[in-house]
């Protein structure tokens, strides 16, 4: 009976990913079936982290941080977790051999969000790495089902599309971090006064990013690679309407892709696909 409990586990990952995630929900069921639940499972895991740092503020996040912590541990080390989303997570880790390091430099990421405010180069590197490439390399754990090789192939491109998502979500959600959470990611920046140098100094940055990890997409596995070309355009997409919009602008809304767009994206995507073009 136990396959109950995990198939129920996998689903309130999945649940999760859905709620909070639609844009990223949707790309994941253009993945092969076969790594769909995985990735569920990963982004289950990553959201609780979120959720304790980004919005728990009635609570003690030290306290709640630690002990997710402690218990993500645990249920890998046992391999059954009795919170359902991390024991979706130890059985996808546990199966794909995902690196316990990838989880640690997660966590400190995830630690530096309740202590740092501002960041200079170097604390913003690490943090962009623990959270966010990291989260790319445990997906492609899962993408390449065990094949070092390929693995280490393609991981500085992993690194690079993780960091470009985590870049753009940062422009995005400026407002949200600055105002309501006194953040500031990019180093040397002053919301206060940000200027157009400011904003392209970033954008230059991500555009690297997303070259680099265009790269790695057109070689990752067929049973990957469309799902995640998705969600790289999709990104894309975003960043480009916050290229286009002033930096002055920035902190006033939320920039957002219209459902309509992410339907063409889909379709547009699709065509490539069936072209043997991606």
């Amino acid at each position: 009976m136990i396959d109950l409990f995990h198939k129920t586990s996998g689903s309130c990952s999945k649940t999760i990913t859905q709620l909070y995630s639609t844009s990223f929900s949707s790309a994941i069921k253009l993945l092969h079936q076969d790594l769909r639940q995985p990735v569920y499972d990963i982004y289950g895991f990553v959201r609780l982290a979120d959720e304790i740092v980004d919005t728990f503020h009635e609570y003690n996040k030290e306290v709640l941080l630690a002990e997710l912590k402690k218990d993500t541990y645990e249920s890998i080390r046992r391999g059954l977790g009795l919170n359902p989303i991390l024991n979706s997570f130890q059985l996808t880790v546990n199966k794909y051999k995902i690196s316990h390091e990838l989880i640690e430099a997660f966590f400190k990421s995830m630690e530096m969000d309740l202590q740092e405010q501002f960041y200079d180069e170097s604390k913003y590197q690490e943090y962009i790495y623990g959270s966010a490439e990291v989260v790319g390399l445990m997906c492609l754990f899962v993408f390449c089902e065990g094949n070092k090789q390929l693995y280490d192939s393609l991981k500085e491109d992993a690194r690079s599309l993780g960091a470009a998502f985590q870049k753009v979500n940062f422009l995005r959600d400026i407002k949200a971090d600055y105002n309501g959470l006194n953040r500031i990611y990019f180093p040397g920046c002053d919301f206060s006064n940000f200027t157009c140098q400011d904003k392209q100094k970033i954008e230059d940055d991500i555009e690297n990013d997303f070259r680099c990890a265009y790269k790695g997409i057109l070689r990752l596995p067929a049973k990957a690679r469309f799902g995640v070309y998705v969600a790289y355009k999709y990104y894309l997409s975003l960043f480009k309407k916050i290229k286009k919009t002033q930096s002055s602008s920035i902190l006033e809304a939320r920039i957002r892709i219209p459902n309509y767009h992410k339907a063409m994206i889909v379709v547009r995507a699709g065509v490539k696909n069936q072209l043997n073009l991606i």
